[in-house]
């Protein structure tokens, strides 16, 4: 018998079974390709009046948005707590917003806005930074904008809490939140959030909890000071994979953290969660001021009826921004404020959502 070529069978044998071997070992047969990159241009100043709001945007010059965030300069004394977010949502050119007709609105959509509005007081330190998050996958190479919207709030201390789910078989990426119009200035977002239109979540009325995977919905939540109703609307929006995708390989971690306060009056709180090693890539968060255990009771408004929020947005471990450009950016900071009085039981909320595609 030829021995070679009972040698040469062997090791053809071998390296078949080796291969078969290495596809099933856990964690080789695959590696996460998604990137973000974070792009802002800095900050717009404004309101410079009471009662209005200025729009500013972050664009991506490659990728797609999978979310998107704003980071508020208010000042300092009692005029600081006129400054507030109005508004951080998608837009398909840089200006226009997604306010008509409910339902998938946009696709592989590149802005996104921060809208910065006013109450009663302003100062010259008042601004806006919006916070682009640019997102690229092997896999997910389509996504699309969702719009849900709710009338109100109309009355002070109200909460109106607005859900947009995603199509089914895609998965959530990221969302926003948005409220009109500006000239009611009590009026203001005060939560955007990740969350599962199931009877477990309450619909949409329950956050998405720290480690649960793969939510399916974004929640915004109006708050109304009690400065009156002119047509009061809240938006939520939710930035979605597109359709005809396999996503059965996808998982899309939760990471939350909830703190106690601001509670004095015009004072501010920040809070910032993270993703690990084993999370996947950070792709979006969110943000909220509220009253409470948002993850396991349906959401309440927070203390005071003047509290509102003036961040979301990538940052460092020690809550700083990041810098346009970045491509490590891992954390997500929530910035919180009360108005001009106490705000007793109040406490501030951020999500960070990180994804591996398993391509």
């Amino acid at each position: 018998m030829n021995t070679g070529l009972l040698r040469r069978h062997a090791a053809a044998k071998a390296l078949v079974v080796g291969a078969a071997l290495a596809l099933a070992v856990p964690g080789t047969a695959y590696a996460n390709t998604v990137s973000v990159t974070v792009k802002t241009p800095g900050a717009t100043a404004g309101p410079g009046s009471t009662f209005s709001e200025i729009s500013t945007h972050a664009d991506c010059s490659s990728g797609l948005i999978s979310g998107g965030g704003i980071n508020q300069a208010i000042g300092t004394g009692t005029s600081s707590n006129g400054n507030k977010i109005n508004g951080t949502s998608p837009s398909p050119d840089g200006s226009t917003e997604y306010l008509g007709t409910t339902g998938v609105v946009g696709t592989d959509v590149t802005h996104w806005l921060g809208i910065g509005g006013s109450g009663g007081a302003v100062n010259a330190s008042f601004s806006s930074t919006p916070y682009a998050m640019c997102f690229t996958s092997n896999l997910i190479n389509h996504t699309q904008v969702v719009m849900n919207k709710i009338a109100g709030p109309t009355t002070s201390g109200t909460v109106g809490l607005v859900v947009a789910t995603c199509p089914a078989n895609t998965r959530l990426l990221g969302g926003g939140a948005r409220i009109t119009p500006a000239s009611v200035g009590s009026l203001k977002p005060i939560a955007s959030f990740p969350t599962f239109n199931n009877a477990g979540h309450d619909f949409g009325q329950k956050a998405a909890a720290d480690g649960e995977t793969n939510p399916d919905s974004w929640a915004a939540v109006g708050w109304n000071g009690g400065g009156g109703n002119s047509n009061n609307t809240t938006y939520a929006y939710a930035i979605c994979s597109g359709n005809n995708i396999n996503i059965s390989g996808t998982t899309v971690k939760v990471r939350f953290s909830e703190v106690s306060g601001p509670t004095s009056a015009t004072a501010g709180q920040t809070v910032t969660v993270g993703c690990g090693g084993n999370d996947g890539k950070l792709v979006s968060g969110g943000a909220a001021i509220s009253g409470g255990s948002v993850t396991t009771t349906d959401f309440t408004g927070p203390g005071s009826v003047g509290d509102h929020l003036n961040g979301s947005y990538p940052s460092d471990s020690g809550s700083t921004p990041v810098s346009d450009g970045t491509t490590t950016a891992s954390y997500w900071t929530a910035s919180t404020h009360t108005g001009g009085a106490s705000s007793p039981g109040t406490y501030s909320d951020v999500w960070a959502l990180c994804a591996d595609d398993g391509v």
